[in-house]
């Protein structure tokens, strides 16, 4: 039996600034993390938010800047905790891992924003840290991108990319549904 919780990553106003950004592939991912957000709360199952802090004044997702909040419906509740952090792992300067630690999680669905970045090196970190990683791909997204040779690829071909490097070493890939079949519907979940 394992224990498992929802972490939402950086789901921030900022990364609606496509021009800052670039574009972005899957549009529905804040429905999807919304759904399983809904029914790991109806399920009373844990929630853990995080929220980026850029040092960078001319981010979006700077603490001075609007796009720093959440999103909307993305707020925690009392009983929620939320890490703020400045680098792309969750994990580093963050208690994280005391926090999961202390409620005995064992298995870590993700959902958020980007795939390739903040989503990316904290599956990477976690799945290290011997936690077993469930990466939600339409609930997560990306945005396009040049590469250091000058080849722009597009947020689609990003998110793939990012998926397929975390597929089957970091992390299972999964859909939403699958998700809520597996951690919130399942009797392998404990609370």
């Amino acid at each position: 039996m394992e224990k498992a919780c929802l972490l939402i990553i950086d789901v921030q106003k900022g990364f609606e600034e496509e021009e800052f950004w670039g574009e972005r592939n899957n549009p529905n991912a804040e429905v999807n993390m919304l759904k399983l957000l809904d029914a790991f709360r109806t399920a009373k199952l844990p929630v853990i938010h995080v929220q980026h802090q850029s040092e960078n004044e001319q981010s979006p997702l700077h603490p001075t800047k609007l796009g720093y909040q959440l999103k909307t419906g993305f707020e925690p509740r009392e009983d929620e905790p939320i890490f703020i952090k400045n680098v792309n792992s969750a994990f580093i300067g963050t208690s994280l891992k005391d926090e999961l630690e202390q409620r005995s999680i064992q298995q870590i669905i993700i959902v958020g924003l980007t795939t390739n970045h903040c989503v990316s090196t904290t599956v990477r970190m976690a799945a290290n840290y011997g936690y077993g990683v469930s990466l939600i791909h339409d609930a997560t997204a990306a945005f396009s991108t040049v590469s250091y040779d000058g080849r722009k690829y597009s947020g689609q071909e990003v998110h793939d990319s990012a998926l397929s490097h975390l597929h089957n070493e970091f992390a299972e890939i999964l859909n939403t549904e699958e998700a809520l079949v597996k951690w919130v519907r399942s009797s392998r979940f404990i609370q």
